[in-house]
């Protein structure tokens, strides 16, 4: 708080009270707070590239190639539209490459769809060995609330 100095008819030291409250370093903490949040906002959030799938139905559906993660770990590839195929993590990209068959296995898509209790390390190891085999274009599936 501060004091006056000078009052009311010529009493010199009339140390009465001043009421009103400096806001400006309280302004000035909170810019320099609002720098801080904006500088680092983009700096915290990590983001794992994927191509979702398109929302336009096509009039021929092509079969796609899922990897399913089971709430136990497991994981299973899609051999074809009805079968699918037990997998291990070590061996998911010579199993996905034996799925698609083809010339180039890595430039397709592949959609991934894992139970709702698997865990975030079992979901993201099975995203990092993807990466690591070559395939790229990677999509995830959800359900519709």
């Amino acid at each position: 708080m501060a004091a006056k100095l000078a009052g009311p008819r010529g009493r010199r030291f009339n140390l009465g009270q001043n009421s009103e409250m400096n806001v400006t370093p309280f302004v000035d903490v909170m810019l320099v707070l609002l720098i801080v949040f904006m500088v680092t906002a983009p700096l915290a959030t990590t983001a794992i590239k994927v191509d979702l799938p398109p929302n336009i139905a096509s009039a021929a559906p092509k079969a796609f190639t899922y990897v399913s993660i089971a709430d136990d770990g497991r994981i299973y590839v899609s051999a074809s539209a009805t079968q699918m195929r037990v997998s291990s993590l070590d061996s998911l990209g010579d199993d996905l490459a034996r799925a698609l068959g083809g010339a180039n296995p890595t430039a397709q898509s592949i959609f991934i769809r894992a139970d709702a209790h698997v865990k975030y390390g079992q979901f993201m190891a099975v995203i990092d060995r993807l990466k690591s085999d070559g395939y790229d274009h990677v999509g995830l599936i959800s359900e519709e609330v």
